[in-house]
C-alpha cells in the first residue's frame, strides 16, 4: 500500500515535465524502417508480381497420326511372316500368308507405316478378325516424334498452345542426361473416352492407364529439334543420351502454365 501511494504521488508531481520524451531507441527505429520497406515490397509484388506453376501429366512418345491394330480378314494357319518388327511397310504390303480352305491368302497392311508389334507367328491359327499386328502410321522414318500427354479433363483449359514442356523419359536416366524439351502444339477440345485413346494408340492397356482417373484431354507436344545431339532433339543437358529415343516410350511431362497474379484485387 505504501508503494502504491509513492507511485501515485510521483505521477502527480510536476517535476521533469520539461524533459523530452524518448519514443523509441535507435535500434527500434531501424527495425521499424526495415519493416516498412518489407511491407512496401510485399504490397508492390502483390499488385504487379506473378506466380508460375506447372501441370504434371503422363503420356507417350508416338507419331502424330497414331497407330492402328491390324486384324486378319481370313481364318486359317499362318504359313509365312513377310516382315519384321521395326520395318517400314507401304500401304497394301503383304504381312502374312494364311492357309485357308480356299488356298493360301495374304494378309496386307491397310495403311503404310512402321510395324511395331507382330502377334501372329508361323504355325499359329488365327480366326477372322483376330489381332495380328500393330502398325504405327508413318510415311517417313525420319518424321519427328511427338509426345501426347493426357491431362485431367478439368485442367485442360489451363494449358495454352506454345507453353514450354519438360519431358522425363522412362528409358533415359534424368539425373545423367536431363529432360527432353518441347512445346504444346495442340490441346484437345473435349475429354477422351477409353475407346478413343485405345483407338489412337492401338493399345487397350495404355488406354486404361491414361483414363484411370476419368476422361482426360490430349495435349500434343512438339519436341524441339537439335542437330548437335545424338537423338536429334534438344535436352536440358548439353548432349542428352548418346542414342536415339523410340516411339512408344512412356513419358512424364511438366507443362509450364501461364504466369498468374498472386492476388486478385477488387476495387469499389
Amino acid at each position: 500500500m505504501q508503494f502504491r501511494q509513492k507511485a501515485l504521488s510521483k505521477l502527480q508531481s510536476p517535476e521533469e515535465l520539461d524533459l523530452p520524451v524518448r519514443f523509441a531507441r535507435p535500434q527500434g527505429r531501424l527495425v521499424l524502417a526495415v519493416t516498412v520497406v518489407v511491407m512496401a515490397a510485399a504490397a508492390y509484388w502483390a499488385f504487379t508480381g506473378t506466380v508460375s506453376s506447372k501441370l504434371s501429366a503422363s503420356g507417350i512418345l508416338t507419331r502424330a497420326e497414331g497407330s492402328y491394330v491390324l486384324q486378319t480378314p481370313v481364318a486359317g494357319q499362318v504359313t509365312g511372316v513377310l516382315a519384321e518388327e521395326g520395318q517400314l511397310l507401304a500401304a497394301g504390303a503383304p504381312l502374312l500368308n494364311v492357309r485357308t480352305e480356299q488356298g493360301e491368302r495374304p494378309v496386307r497392311v491397310v495403311t503404310g507405316g512402321r510395324l511395331t508389334t507382330l502377334v501372329a507367328k508361323v504355325g499359329s491359327v488365327v480366326a477372322t478378325g483376330a489381332d495380328v499386328a500393330t502398325v504405327e502410321r508413318v510415311r517417313d522414318p525420319e518424321d519427328p516424334l511427338v509426345a501426347v500427354l493426357y491431362v485431367p479433363g478439368g485442367s485442360g483449359s489451363a494449358v495454352a498452345v506454345g507453353s514450354p514442356v519438360d519431358l522425363s523419359l522412362q528409358s533415359v536416366p534424368q539425373q545423367r542426361f536431363g529432360m527432353l524439351r518441347g512445346r504444346v502444339t495442340a490441346v484437345g477440345r473435349a475429354p477422351l473416352t477409353r475407346a478413343q485413346i485405345g483407338g489412337f494408340l492401338a493399345d487397350g492397356g495404355l488406354a486404361e492407364q491414361f483414363s484411370r482417373h476419368g476422361s482426360p484431354v490430349a495435349v500434343v507436344v512438339r519436341l524441339d529439334r537439335s542437330a548437335s545431339t545424338p537423338s536429334g532433339y534438344r535436352w536440358s543437358s548439353a548432349d542428352g543420351p548418346p542414342y536415339a529415343v523410340d516411339s512408344r516410350t512412356p513419358v512424364t511431362g511438366a507443362i509450364h502454365l501461364a504466369a498468374q497474379r498472386p492476388v486478385d484485387w477488387l476495387l469499389p
